[in-house]
């Protein structure tokens, strides 16, 4: 009887509700079409992407002929084929854009995520605080998965604990001794590339001089108006990996503990005249999409590892094709994982140094999957993680919060169990989102601009999109649409501005408060004094206290905005262990969960760039990011009663 009251209960609420999804990539498929086989009749789907080839071996709503279009609108159309009675509001649309607000959040019972970034979950997590509206996080790596419930008031936030930035490498490394594979391809990615294809105006840590004129100002990466494109792609070729290891070898002091480079010209990795026998055969290029130096080459298969002398041929033919295939974009041109050419100057420019320095060649697959972080999704993954994101909101929507749970999918099973679920924490007391707890900025005020505070803490780091900055009760800045043009003027002067200078002096032992309007959050900012940072280790010349920042764990994606820049969070719980596979429906024991946990740590990171306890990967299609940052050895929260 109780069984069957409660499934009518079950029941009535799905009927009930009103959802927002916002995704509808790899398990926002899924998650579209359990919703709509459980019952719920009123979903609303977000979601600013459109369909790509790439997107069709696991969203399995979307067909060749779809390309192009809006996802949102097509997954739409695609479940009301076979739920015809359903209500589905499509959004092709940013989940950031203005009329997104908490107005428009506070309408849903429940929201649930499947975004690929930080920035827009974050956002997400602060509306839904706003507006008091449950949400359900998700996210998949392969055959790594995670569901988690955030409620105001009952469970931890999504930000209340620290989230991973892409992992960053001292800029000697990259530059002299490099030991990694993912040290090549950030060299060829974010150094030669942008060097020879990007922001001239950008600084570049290449040396520049030549040989024969090292006091010369004169950037040896500059072509001549008459120099012929072979001459230039050799020359550039024996520069970078002949000369500049040759002045790195001078450095004696450099190699008394490590393997020495060898350095590489191009006479040595390809014989007399074989430059010249490089494909030829434009009649393939017409179409400036197609350019590729593989197939001008003949190379076909993308798995195969490429000889010493197949990378050079590719180096210098794909060099040349953006030469004379899309030289209007020299000089503006940013690395992406999706452009083929790129790729493939970015694999064989690694693979050459990697070489050099004695590091196993990739294939341009892998690289590719360095070079834009990639994991490659497993669908049945998505499936699983979708009916769990289920599963939640329905204990959601019935108001189960003792039941509520944070569930990971493993991918070796640990005490017999591929799901590990896991009781939600307590909101975090010192959470800057969620409790409102002051922050502390170390910064010379004296020398600071305020421009650097918003771009580096406002924006960076604490998120917010539309600030809006007061000392007291003088308003110093302001950020948004509505703004009359005096307004944006005087705010325009106060940017540049120093902090002791501004209107209001923000001086050692000043708060500020800083607000974003549309997020309707709101945080207090004590301003520290202090003359110097150390550069290497505080960069930014400044210090944020009090947050819960970054930690230095590894980001993998190819998303928007995630790279590897090259010189770019505690209570003992005593338990007891016991076998709980055999007795369905205990509570997990934190033995289980730690097993759990070595479980994630002990995997190979597939994109070879490390991998760790707390980490956000992300699939190859910017569909899920999965976050598995709750670390029980490394955390004093408290379970929920």
């Amino acid at each position: 009887m109780a069984a069957a009251t409660a499934a009518a209960s079950s029941e009535e609420a799905v009927k009930a509700a009103k959802v927002l999804m916002v995704g509808a990539g790899g398990i926002g498929c899924e998650l579209m079409k359990t919703l709509a086989l459980s019952g719920f009749s009123d979903i609303h789907i977000i979601d600013l992407d459109t369909i790509e080839v790439s997107n069709l071996n696991r969203q399995f709503l979307f067909r060749q002929s779809h390309v192009g279009q809006s996802k949102a609108k097509v997954a739409r159309d695609a479940v009301l084929k076979f739920r015809p009675n359903i209500n589905i509001t499509p959004y092709h649309a940013n989940v950031k854009d203005s009329h997104f607000n908490v107005d428009f959040f506070k309408q849903f019972n429940v929201v649930l995520n499947g975004l690929d970034n930080l920035d827009a979950r974050r956002h997400v997590n602060r509306l839904c605080l706003a507006a008091e509206v449950p949400l359900v996080e998700s996210g998949t790596t392969g055959f790594l998965g995670q569901v988690t419930v955030h409620v105001k008031g009952k469970t931890e936030c999504y930000e209340c604990q620290p989230k991973p930035v892409p992992k960053s490498y001292p800029v000697c490394t990259i530059t002299s001794t490099p030991s990694k594979f993912v040290h090549c391809i950030v060299w060829a990615k974010d150094l030669l590339f942008a060097k020879l294809f990007g922001d001239k105006k950008q600084d570049n840590d290449l040396n520049v001089h030549s040989k024969d004129d090292t006091s010369s100002k004169t950037d040896v990466f500059e072509r001549s108006l008459d120099e012929d494109l072979e001459q230039y792609a050799q020359r550039i070729y024996d520069h970078v990996f002949g000369y500049n290891i040759e002045v790195a070898l001078d450095n004696k002091e450099t190699w008394k503990n490590r393997r020495k480079p060898n350095p590489i010209y191009i006479r040595d990795a390809l014989p007399e005249g074989a430059v010249q026998q490089n494909g030829r055969s434009q009649d393939h290029m017409n179409d400036e999409q197609d350019t590729s130096a593989m197939v001008s080459l003949g190379l076909r298969n993308s798995q195969e590892i490429w000889s010493l002398a197949d990378n050079s041929r590719v180096f210098v033919e794909a060099l040349k094709l953006f030469f004379e295939k899309r030289e209007k974009e020299i000089g503006s041109l940013i690395f992406d994982k999706d452009d083929q050419l790129a790729v493939e100057f970015v694999t064989a420019a690694a693979n050459i140094r990697a070489s050099s320095f004695g590091i196993p060649l990739h294939s341009l697959f892998e690289a590719k999957g360095v070079a834009g972080n990639i994991v490659h999704a497993v669908a049945t993954t998505n499936a699983i993680i979708a009916g769990l994101i289920v599963i939640e909101a329905i204990k959601v929507l019935k108001g189960d919060y003792q039941d509520y749970r944070m569930t990971y999918c493993l991918e070796h099973p640990a005490r017999k169990m591929l799901l590990m679920p896991v009781e939600p924490f307590e909101p975090s007391k010192s959470c800057y989102v969620c409790s409102e707890t002051p922050l502390v900025l170390e910064v010379n005020t004296k020398t600071t601009k305020l421009r650097e505070v918003i771009e580096k803490v406002i924006k960076s780091k604490l998120g917010m999109n539309l600030p809006l900055i007061m000392v007291g009760a003088t308003l110093v800045f302001e950020d948004g649409e509505d703004l009359e043009e005096d307004e944006i003027a005087n705010y325009a002067l106060n940017l540049e501005k120093v902090l002791a200078e501004l209107p209001a002096p923000v001086l050692n032992g000043t708060t500020l408060m800083v607000e974003d309007l549309h997020q309707e959050l709101k945080c207090n900012i004590n301003i520290k004094h202090r003359d110097e940072f150390n550069e290497e280790k505080e960069p930014d010349g400044m210090v944020l206290a009090g947050w819960s920042g970054p930690v230095d764990k590894q980001i993998t994606s190819n998303g928007e905005n995630r790279s590897v820049p090259s010189s770019s969070n505690t209570e003992d719980v005593d338990v007891t262990a016991e076998d709980i596979s055999a007795k369905p429906g205990m509570k997990r024991k934190l033995n289980e969960i730690l097993e759990a946990k070595e479980n994630f740590d002990a995997l190979e990171n597939p994109t070879d760039v490390g991998s760790s306890s707390a980490q956000v990967v992300e699939d190859d299609d910017d569909d899920e990011l999965v976050m598995f940052d709750e670390d029980p050895r490394q955390s004093k929260k408290k379970r929920l009663q």
